[in-house]
């Protein structure tokens, strides 16, 4: 383990013990037997060591799920709209379930109203989700399986309600209550009927 990853770990165990907002650059250092400024070696900031967080956790938890980068093309040619969608959608939801993420993103959440690093963390994991999306749906339209005329801003739209989804049923089971049954799959499946290409439409 080099010392970069060594500070990441750190750092994520202090957030986790104190919350992400009252770590400091000197109990990092501490933490690790270091000198504060020897901290700066490796990263400019404490915001740096947030992103950098971000990042080794979101990779951490692709390389447990296998989820490499994806050849759309390749991808959809076999499934129709939903069931890409379908697997598509699960896999974001399994990536950011697993337990680390899921304790990086509490921490988030509740510093994005008064940290910038949180809120930029935030702001790309949103955009990852936008693009990945608009990727997919190039793909399905031109295997036929979309029918849009502007794709960009139905993958913006369908990326955000996905999420939006998401964030509902993380909440309920923050607060103890049930997510709502089916949700998200009446939605893939309303919007496919909606904008479903040639192999939809003869179904």
């Amino acid at each position: 383990m080099d010392k970069k990853e060594q500070i990441i770990l750190a750092a994520v165990e202090l957030a986790s013990e104190n919350g992400l907002g009252s770590v400091s650059m000197s109990q990092i250092a501490g933490k690790l037997g270091m000198r504060k400024p020897s901290l700066y070696n490796h990263f400019e900031s404490k915001d740096a060591i947030i992103q950098a967080m971000y990042e080794y956790l979101r990779e951490g938890s692709k390389k447990k799920l296998s989820l490499e980068d994806t050849d759309y093309g390749e991808f959809v040619k076999d499934k129709t709209a939903e069931q890409a969608l379908s697997i598509s959608v699960g896999n974001y939801i399994s990536m950011n379930s697993q337990k680390e993420i899921t304790d990086f993103y509490r921490l988030i959440y509740s510093q994005r109203a008064v940290d910038a690093a949180a809120a930029r963390i935030m702001k790309d994991e949103t955009q990852r989700m936008i693009l990945a999306t608009k990727q997919l749906f190039y793909a399905l339209q031109v295997h036929g399986k979309l029918d849009i005329r502007d794709i960009d801003t139905a993958a913006e739209s369908f990326a955000l309600t996905v999420h939006s989804i998401t964030d509902l049923m993380l909440d309920c089971k923050n607060c103890g209550e049930e997510p709502p049954e089916g949700m998200l799959e009446r939605y893939i499946r309303w919007f496919c009927r909606e904008v479903g290409g040639a192999e939809n439409n003869e179904e």
